[in-house]
């Protein structure tokens, strides 16, 4: 049975972090608010856990599972060949809703897909979320609807498509909007933005001039 916290509440929201993260760490799923809106997560390094994930929203692996974090400074530890100008990034719009695709460590052990390679990361500006990336790590995360329906702005259109699936759903009331993050790929020498949404490609420019803008 799914439980489900109020984390506008401050006693739910204590103890509503601490069994997500007990349910994250199981390798189980849980539902979290982010800026944009409600995402689906789970350990990224749990293999079961990013299968069930995909199964929950009835995904294949052809499109693989993004991952958020809770500080740049894991960057570090997953990402590598990471250009000066993917920093420049990080540092203007984290945490916001920029989600990079990077070249991912070798060495990491973790299957989130068929990412060929890569990863895309994002830090997302939400108290409750990043709290629970802190105490957990990465977590793969995808937004919590099934493939095909509308991305979920409360935690009522979330548990309604999902239902138990998730063990835990972080109720932190409806979302800022549902413009999904700009995308901006960073494993060449140049930046692309590979999709358009709440950061313009303008407001890129103004960090990283030399952006190009997908066909």
């Amino acid at each position: 049975m799914a439980r489900r916290y109020d984390c506008n509440d401050a006693t739910d929201r204590t103890t509503g972090l601490r069994e997500a993260a007990s349910a994250v760490r199981r390798g189980e799923l849980v539902v979290l608010p982010t800026d944009t809106v409600y995402g689906i997560g789970a350990d990224a390094f749990s293999s079961e856990g990013v299968v069930d994930l995909l199964e929950a929203k009835g995904r294949g692996r052809n499109m693989p599972t993004p991952v958020l974090i809770g500080s740049p400074n894991t960057l570090h530890g997953l990402v590598t060949d990471f250009s000066e100008q993917a920093w420049e990034l990080v540092d203007a719009f984290w945490p916001g809703a920029l989600t990079l695709v990077a070249k991912h460590q070798p060495s990491l052990q973790w299957d989130l897909g068929d990412t060929r390679g890569t990863v895309a990361i994002r830090m997302p500006l939400h108290p409750v979320a990043i709290e629970l990336l802190t105490e957990v790590g990465p977590m793969a995360v995808s937004s919590a609807n099934l493939t095909g329906h509308p991305s979920p702005e409360d935690c009522d259109a979330a548990q309604e498509m999902l239902g138990d699936s998730v063990s835990v759903y972080l109720d932190g009331g409806p979302t800022p909007g549902i413009v999904p993050s700009s995308i901006v790929d960073v494993t060449g020498k140049v930046p692309v933005l590979l999709r358009a949404g709440a950061l313009s490609a303008e407001e890129l420019r103004k960090v990283v001039p030399d952006l190009e803008v997908a066909n």
